[in-house]
C-alpha cells in the first residue's frame, strides 16, 4: 500500500483553513497514492494563546519548553481546536477525515528528552499501527495531532516534525512532505534543490541550519536510515515534481546518496 504523509506546520494551518489550495492538493495525492495521512503542528497558535494567558514562550533547538501549565495549552489548542478545525475542513470538502492524536489506542509512548524541556518527549512505537492502516484502506484521511503520553498517562508535547517521522516509519510511508512557510532548506544563504545526510550533519554543526529546522531535519535523517527515501521540505507541493531531474518545486528533496533515481510524481 502506497501512503503519502503530509506534515503541515502551525504557520501553514491558516492557509489550509482559509483556502481550497490544500484540498486540491490532497485530492490530487489521493489519485497517486492509496492513502494520505496528515500530521499538524500548532506552534504559532500555541504561542499566541500562551501569551494571552501570561505564559512565557521559550525554545531550545526548536523544541518548546513545556511546563504543566503550558502542556494544558498545547493540548487544548493543538489536539482540540486545530485538529477539529482541520478535520472539519476536510469533511466539509467531501473528504472522509478523522481527527486523531498520538495518544489514541496507546500506539505511541513518549520518552522524556531532558528535564530542562519539561513535558517534551520523543515518540516510540509500542503498539501495532495496523488500525491506522485499516483506516487508510477504508479511504479515511487520518488527521494526527502530535500530542502523546508517557508511560503513566501524562500528556506530552511532541514536536510535530518528530512525530511525523515516527508515524511515517510506522505506516511505511512512500513519501513524506514537510510543508512550512519556507521554500526549502538554506545552506550558505541559498535554498538547496537536494540535500544529503552528510550536508545536514555539517549544516547543523556549523550553524547554517538552526532553530525549528533542526528537529525537522533530524526526523528526515531518521527516515532515511529507516529506508524512506523520498522526503521533501518546502512551501508548495502543487505542480509537477521530476525528482529524477532535480525539479523539486518550491522545496528541497532530502536524499540518500545510495539512491540513484526517483520516479516522477505528478500533482495536478
Amino acid at each position: 500500500m502506497k501512503i503519502s504523509l503530509i506534515k503541515i506546520s502551525g504557520k501553514t494551518i491558516t492557509e489550509f483553513l482559509n483556502t481550497d489550495k490544500w484540498i486540491r492538493t490532497i485530492k490530487s495525492l489521493k489519485k497517486e497514492y492509496d492513502g494520505v495521512v496528515l500530521v499538524h503542528g500548532g506552534g504559532k497558535s500555541i504561542s499566541e494563546w500562551s501569551e494571552k494567558l501570561g505564559l512565557e514562550n521559550k525554545f531550545v533547538n526548536g523544541q518548546r519548553v513545556t511546563t504543566i501549565e503550558q502542556m494544558e495549552v498545547v493540548a487544548a489548542v493543538q489536539a482540540g481546536m486545530l485538529n477539529s478545525q482541520l478535520t472539519a475542513k476536510l469533511n466539509a470538502s467531501g473528504l472522509n477525515a478523522m481527527g486523531l492524536s498520538g495518544i489514541d489506542r496507546g500506539t505511541f509512548k513518549a520518552e522524556y528528552i531532558n528535564k530542562d524541556l519539561g513535558f517534551v518527549g520523543k515518540p516510540e512505537l509500542v503498539g501495532s499501527p495496523s488500525w491506522i492502516k485499516s483506516l487508510i484502506k477504508s479511504n479515511v484521511i487520518a488527521v494526527f495531532s502530535s500530542i502523546c503520553m508517557d508511560k503513566n498517562g501524562n500528556l506530552m508535547n511532541v514536536n510535530a516534525d518528530v512525530f511525523a517521522g515516527a508515524l511515517a516509519s510506522a505506516v511505511n510511508a512512500e513519501i513524506v512532505f514537510f510543508v512550512s512557510d519556507v521554500d526549502g532548506v538554506k545552506i550558505n544563504g541559498t535554498v538547496k534543490n537536494t540535500l544529503t545526510g552528510e550536508e545536514i550533519i555539517s549544516g547543523i554543526a556549523n550553524g547554517d541550519i538552526t532553530n525549528g529546522m533542526i528537529p525537522k531535519l533530524q526526523s528526515c535523517m531518521e527516515l532515511l536510515n529507516k529506508g524512506i527515501n523520498k522526503i521533501w521540505i518546502g512551501s508548495q507541493i502543487e505542480n509537477q515534481f521530476d525528482f529524477e531531474n532535480g525539479n523539486t518545486g518550491k522545496g528541497t528533496l532530502i536524499i540518500n546518496k545510495v539512491v540513484k533515481q526517483y520516479e516522477i510524481l505528478r500533482i495536478a
